[in-house]
């Protein structure tokens, strides 16, 4: 039989979870079922190319490098957007970047719109997108032969993973050229068109998005209006929308009217299929997420980590404060969210509302370091406390999480999130941190920021912005 090696737990905590993720789904060993753990880990070691018994083995000699990243992919992927202007293209594209940088996998965002403008500098009228206008047919065909240059640079000399390709892509023959150049350079190919007919829906996206555009800096409201539902007829005239059958060998999505609907095709890979499941998840309906974290603890007072005490008198404080705020701003069925632990259930608790506990959003494990100062920890554990200052993000506590791992367990907290509508989460410092990194599109930044007791930040998903206040000192 086949024994698919998942050796996660029998190594020691340095490893990169990323990194054994890749191992389980490219090593298989055929072995008996009596085969012990030490020669699995031995097995492994050789594949490794480390000559040394794992009963010998010291955890000191060999650490994952901190200045590697962990590659999901060895065959980058191009994300091909294809549909009408106004149909919410660049909302998906940033979005689906936004999540995939977030999760690990590095991904950019290539908006033709923005080739163009660099070529033209200054917008005149609709007829440029006349599909009969051969001059300017020369010039869009040139400047995206630009970006697919610009995206297979971005994959051998930045390492990137996923290139999305933000633009109309409205054609058959278009989306040819993009097939033939991913096939030659070997990537994968991945469509995902926006199909909306609803007048409402696409009068709004025009009014909201396409008339803020630079194209239409200096037109007055009315005249851009017009112009660009003239844009819209020129792409029309030679819309060709992804066949389910004509196209049935070709990886994609259809979305239909801002996800009324779906049609998912020949999804190939664990990429494509968690951005499927994101893209089924996600919607547009105005919303406020309100991330707080818990008052000031006990421990919080002595400068301790981790733990599970509950809020010390300054913390009751602010979790009164909090309930007073949340109940001045009137929000229509707000969920509240908190973790299992107990200093974010006593925020809560304050409300007077029905509250849902996650375990996803307790603390990160701080392993053998939890309930300890960080002097201590550098006092005991000199060596931990170094590898810690040099990349938080990856670095695991013994027996702990990292950073990388919490982003991991919050997954389902984000899927979540996108699908409700108004939310306070009530959580910890690294999780708020590991939520604000997704929000504000910050990756691994974040895990530098202080998050104090007593702060609450609310994001609005349908735009950029996020703002903080502070409810009681800390």
């Amino acid at each position: 039989m086949y024994f698919e090696a998942n050796v996660a737990a029998l190594f020691l905590d340095r490893f990169h979870f990323s990194y054994f993720s890749q191992i389980k789904q490219t090593i298989k060993f055929n072995v008996a079922l009596a085969l012990s753990c030490e020669c699995i880990c031995n097995l492994l070691l050789q594949h490794l190319q480390i000559n040394k018994p794992y009963s010998n083995f010291n955890v000191n000699v060999f650490y994952w490098s901190t200045a590697s990243r962990p590659q999901f992919t060895n065959c980058p992927t191009m994300i091909v957007m294809v549909g009408l202007p106004a149909r919410g293209k660049t909302y998906i594209s940033k979005k689906l970047t936004r999540y995939l940088n977030w999760i690990g996998v590095p991904t950019q965002v290539f908006n033709l719109g923005q080739y163009r403008r660099e070529v033209l500098q200054t917008y005149k009228n609709y007829e440029f997108f006349r599909p009969d206008n051969e001059e300017a047919m020369k010039i869009r065909r040139a400047y995206a032969s630009n970006a697919l240059k610009d995206i297979a640079s971005y994959f051998t000399k930045e390492q990137g993973q996923v290139a999305v390709l933000d633009a109309t892509n409205t054609t058959r023959e278009r989306r040819g050229v993009i097939i033939n150049f991913a096939k030659e350079k070997g990537y994968k190919v991945f469509f995902i068109e926006s199909v909306c007919d609803d007048p409402e829906i696409i009068e709004a996206n025009t009014m909201q998005v396409k008339l803020s555009s630079p194209d239409y800096e200096n037109y007055d409201k009315e005249e851009a209006l017009v112009d660009f539902l003239k844009r819209i007829d020129c792409y029309k005239m030679s819309y060709v929308p992804l066949d389910e059958e004509k196209d049935r060998h070709l990886s994609f999505i259809k979305i239909f009217n801002v996800g009324s609907r779906y049609l998912v095709n020949r999804v190939q890979d664990h990429i494509q299929s968690r951005i499927v499941y994101y893209l089924m998840n996600i919607h547009v309906t105005p919303r406020s997420i309100y991330l707080s974290r818990h008052g000031e603890s006990e421990l919080n007072l002595l400068g301790r980590i981790g733990g599970d005490t509950g809020l010390s008198s300054q913390g009751q404080k602010y979790a009164k404060a909090l309930a007073e705020f949340i109940r001045g701003q009137s929000i229509k069925d707000l969920k509240v969210w908190t973790s299992h632990m107990k200093r974010t259930i006593q925020t809560a608790e304050a409300l007077g509302v029905p509250y849902e506990q996650w375990k996803a959003l307790n603390e990160i494990d701080a392993g053998v370091c939890e309930e300890m100062t960080y002097e201590e920890i550098q006092a005991t554990h000199p060596e931990e406390f170094a590898l810690r200052d040099q990349d938080k993000y990856r670095y695991r506590y013994p027996k702990g999480e990292s950073y990388e791992d919490l982003v991991h367990r919050l997954e389902p907290v984000i899927m979540e999130l996108e699908r409700q509508e108004n939310v306070l989460v009530i959580c910890h410092q690294a999780v708020m941190r590991c939520l604000l990194a997704y929000f504000l599109d910050k990756s691994e930044g974040l895990n530098q920021k202080q998050m104090q007791s007593g702060v609450l930040l609310f994001k609005h998903p349908s735009s950029e912005h996020t703002q903080g206040q502070t409810h009681s000192k800390s």
